[in-house]
């Protein structure tokens, strides 16, 4: 569902960036001014878990009596975490100080004949310039929200709306590369009445690149979901969720023309939402009620059991936080390593 922004530090203090943006070990946390429940467990498949997820880490579920959680996004602007409710057609704002608040709505589907089907919008990212990208279901395109920040009001500008003259199905997620590129996921779950809306005959992958123009990059996957680059922008991961005939996390090598190549299996299940740290670390959200955490070579390393369905995470505050979607909450966990672009 969602993308790490690096331009984050360029934003930064000086003193952040020669201090705590610099940081090999995360620095301790603030004092927190509200205290949270603790779900979940820890599964440790590998010792080597243990350089990620310190041994007196905890989940604290940090909201709770949503409908469906999904794509959550750190915004360095609000400093603040923003999330959709799918069946609420809305964003929601964490924070700290604040707590949960609605804060856009409607987020997904913004035409006035009610609808059946999945209206809101799904996963979140912030472009080059740190504006908010939404993919949203029931308008079946990629917007951009116009409206500033302090002052959200459901104006979008389409960025995607259709691939040679047909509509999407429902784009899912999406991941930005530093060059504006922009890589998106089409499955048909947003459809109202299943498929019968649908126009294209298969679930695609596109890029639609800084110039505005959309090209189709993956066709062959059944329910292609999650989507986030390597580190280095240098491998595109899809996870496939269809937990019946396709069940993989997809790795594509990304040319120098912005097309993929050499796809190939990097790990053999289901997933939903990813994220990725700054060791190149997989974060798959889904299989078993939690987010599989898996490194660079495809191997397993354990999980972070959250005990419900989990559909999508994120990296935010000082890097080390990741903000996990999980039903009708959202979760945090502290790690010792970084998200990608921090």
């Amino acid at each position: 569902m969602s993308v790490r922004s690096r331009r984050v530090w360029a934003m930064c203090t000086a003193w952040v960036v020669l201090g705590a943006c610099a940081a090999d070990e995360p620095p301790a946390e603030s004092t927190p001014t509200r205290t949270y429940p603790t779900i979940g467990s820890i599964e440790r498949l590998d010792p080597r878990l243990d350089e990620i997820v310190p041994l007196d880490a905890r989940l604290e579920a940090l909201t709770d009596g949503h409908e469906w959680v999904e794509g959550p996004v750190w915004v360095p602007a609000l400093q603040s975490v923003l999330y959709s409710d799918i069946p609420n057609n809305a964003v929601y704002r964490w924070s700290e100080e604040t707590g949960d608040v609605l804060w856009l709505q409607p987020a997904g589907y913004t035409g006035e004949v009610p609808r059946e089907g999945e209206s809101g919008s799904n996963g979140l990212a912030l472009d080059t310039e740190g504006r908010l990208i939404l993919a949203q279901h029931g308008d079946r395109r990629i917007a951009r929200l116009l409206a500033p920040w302090d002052a959200p009001t459901p104006a979008f500008e389409t960025l995607a709306g259709e691939y040679d003259g047909l509509r999407f199905n429902s784009p899912n997620d999406v991941a930005v590369r530093s060059n504006g590129d922009l890589y998106f996921t089409d499955p048909p779950y947003g459809l109202a009445g299943g498929n019968q809306e649908q126009e294209l005959d298969f679930q695609g992958v596109y890029r639609r690149a800084a110039d505005g123009t959309v090209s189709l990059a993956v066709a062959d996957l059944s329910r292609p979901n999650g989507i986030a680059f390597s580190p280095d922008e240098s491998v595109l991961y899809v996870a496939n969720s269809d937990g019946r005939g396709q069940p993989v996390v997809m790795a594509y090598d990304v040319q120098s023309d912005g097309s993929l190549a050499n796809d190939r299996v990097f790990f053999d299940s289901w997933g939903d939402g990813m994220a990725v740290d700054e060791r190149g670390n997989v974060y798959v959200t889904g299989p078993g009620g939690g987010v599989l955490i898996i490194n660079p070579q495809g191997q397993h390393l354990g999980s972070l059991i959250t005990g419900e369905r989990t559909a999508n995470a994120t990296f935010g505050d000082d890097g080390y936080t990741l903000y996990i979607a999980n039903d009708t909450r959202l979760t945090r966990i502290r790690l010792s390593v970084r998200g990608a672009g921090f």
